[in-house]
C-alpha cells in the first residue's frame, strides 16, 4: 500500500516548509526512517524522514518550492504498484507555492548543476539570473576569513540578499562540500534592465515579519531605560579571566545570569499573556536574541538562574554557534519565558526591542562605553551601560519593571552577588 509523504509541522509554529534538498531520487528504495528530504521551517533546517518501505515512486514538490504543513510532496510505493489517482490527486490540489516565472527561466539547469557540485565537492553555482557582473558584494566577515584562509572571493556565489558572499559560504569552500549551498535561500531574481533585484523570503524572514506584526500593533508597549555602573562588573571578569581560561566569561555572560537571577525574584515580569489569563512562571527559561545571516532566532538558556556563569558561558557560545549553523532543534528554540537582546558589542548606544509575544517583557543590552560621572564630589571615569526593558502594560505596570530594573542595577553594580 502507498505510503503519502506529506509536508511535516517539523517545529511548534511551522505553517509551511521550504523543500530544500531531495536526499533520495526517484526510483530509490526507501526504509522507514530514511531521511527523504532536508525542508527549512520558519527557523532551521530539519529532516523529513519516510513513514513506510518501498520505493520513492514520485517527488511532487520542486527543490526550493514552498508547500503548506499537511500538504502532499511524495509518494513511497511498490515498484509496480498504481499510484496515478494519488499524483494526479496532488497535481489538482497545488498547495506548493511555484518559483516565480522570471527565476523559472533560469532555473532547469541549477538541480543538475547542484548534484555535480556536490558529487566534486566544491560549491554549487547559482542560476544565471542571479549572477551578478559587478564586483563581487561579500560581508565583513566572509573578507576577513577568505583571506586568512586563502579563499578567493570572487569564485564563489554568495549566499545572502543580491548575491552577497557571507560567513556560510567560506566555510562551505573551506569545508569542500556543497552542503552550505543546499541549505541557501531561495535565488535572488534579477529582470535584465531593471534597477533593482527580487529576493524571495525566506521561511525565517517570513516568521519574523509575521511575529513582529504580532506584537507592535496589538500590545501596548512602554519602555523602561536605566544607566548602570559596570566597572566592578569588568574588574570582576578580568580578574576571573586572570585565574584562567576555564574561568573566563563575557560581559554578557555575566549580564544573562544577572538577568536570569532578578527574574527569579521578579515572577510578575517573568510572564506570559495568554489573552483570558496571566501565566506566571515558577522557572527562567531565558531568550538570547541572535543575529544570523538569514535572520533573528531566540534560542533558550533553561533554567538559567540556576545555572553559574561558566556554564551558562558555554551554553550560550554552543547555542549561538547552532542558531547560524541552522542547527538548532525545535526544543533550542522555544519556551522562553523572558529574553535579552544585547547589540552592545556593535556599538550601539541605546535602543529599544520589540516583545516576542506572548512574552512580557525585553531587555535590551548597550555598548559598554567609558563615561565621565561625578563619584564622592569628583568627576571619575566610569564603565557604564544603558538598558532598555520593554514591556507589555497589560501585564508590567511601571513600579513593577522599575522594581525589576533596581534589582538588576543591583547585582550588576555589585557582581559578587552573582557567584554567592
Amino acid at each position: 500500500m502507498a505510503t503519502k509523504i506529506f509536508m511535516e509541522a517539523l517545529s511548534p509554529t511551522m505553517e509551511e516548509g521550504r523543500l530544500v534538498k531531495w536526499n533520495m531520487p526517484e526510483g530509490a528504495a526507501v526504509k522507514s526512517g530514511d531521511v527523504l528530504a532536508e525542508v527549512e521551517t520558519d527557523k532551521a533546517v530539519m529532516e523529513l524522514v519516510a513513514r513506510g518501505d518501498g520505493v520513492l515512486r514520485k517527488q511532487l514538490v520542486a527543490e526550493g518550492t514552498t508547500a503548506p504543513v499537511g500538504s502532499l510532496v511524495g509518494v513511497i510505493a511498490a515498484a509496480d504498484e498504481d499510484i496515478a489517482a494519488l499524483v494526479s490527486g496532488a497535481a489538482a490540489a497545488a498547495p506548493a507555492s511555484a518559483p516565480t516565472p522570471a527565476a523559472t527561466s533560469a532555473a532547469p539547469a541549477a538541480p543538475t548543476a547542484a548534484r555535480a557540485a556536490a558529487a566534486s565537492g566544491a560549491a554549487a553555482p547559482t542560476p544565471a539570473a542571479s549572477v551578478s557582473t559587478g564586483p563581487t558584494r561579500s560581508s565583513p566577515l566572509a573578507r576577513r576569513l577568505a583571506r586568512e584562509s586563502g579563499v578567493d572571493v570572487g569564485a564563489i556565489a554568495g549566499s545572502g540578499p543580491g548575491g552577497r558572499v557571507i560567513k556560510r559560504d567560506i566555510e562551505a569552500v573551506l569545508a569542500g562540500s556543497a552542503t552550505s549551498a543546499v541549505s541557501r535561500p531561495p535565488s535572488a531574481v534579477s529582470v535584465p534592465g531593471a534597477d533593482y533585484t527580487d529576493q524571495p523570503l525566506t521561511q525565517i524572514r517570513k516568521t519574523i515579519a509575521r511575529r513582529l506584526a504580532e506584537s507592535i500593533g496589538p500590545i501596548p508597549t512602554f519602555y523602561l531605560t536605566a544607566e548602570f555602573d559596570m566597572t566592578r562588573t569588568v574588574e570582576m571578569r578580568a580578574q576571573a579571566a586572570g585565574m584562567g581560561d576555564e574561568f573566563k566569561v563575557s560581559v554578557n555572560d555575566i549580564v544573562l545570569k544577572a538577568v536570569a537571577t532578578a527574574l527569579a525574584a521578579h515572577p510578575e515580569v517573568n510572564a506570559h499573556w495568554l489573552g483570558d489569563r496571566i501565566r506566571y512562571f515558577n522557572r527562567v527559561h531565558l531568550g538570547m536574541a541572535v543575529a544570523t545571516d538569514d535572520g533573528l532566532i531566540v534560542p533558550v538558556i533553561f533554567d538559567a538562574d540556576q545555572k553559574g556563569l561558566r556554564e551558562i558561558s558555554h551554553e550560550s557560545r554552543e547555542l549561538a554557534a547552532s542558531a547560524r549553523e541552522r542547527k538548532l532543534t525545535p526544543e533550542q528554540y522555544t519556551g522562553s519565558t523572558f529574553s535579552v537582546s544585547n547589540l552592545g558589542m556593535m556599538q550601539i548606544h541605546q535602543f529599544t526591542a520589540i516583545i516576542n509575544p506572548p512574552e512580557c517583557g525585553i531587555l535590551a543590552i548597550g555598548a559598554l562605553e567609558d563615561t565621565p560621572v561625578v563619584v564622592d564630589g569628583a568627576i571619575a571615569v566610569r564603565k557604564r551601560m544603558r538598558v532598555t526593558m520593554s514591556c507589555d502594560h497589560r501585564v508590567i505596570d511601571g513600579a513593577v519593571g522599575a522594581r525589576f530594573l533596581q534589582d538588576l542595577r543591583r547585582m550588576l553594580e555589585n557582581p559578587l552577588m552573582l557567584v554567592f
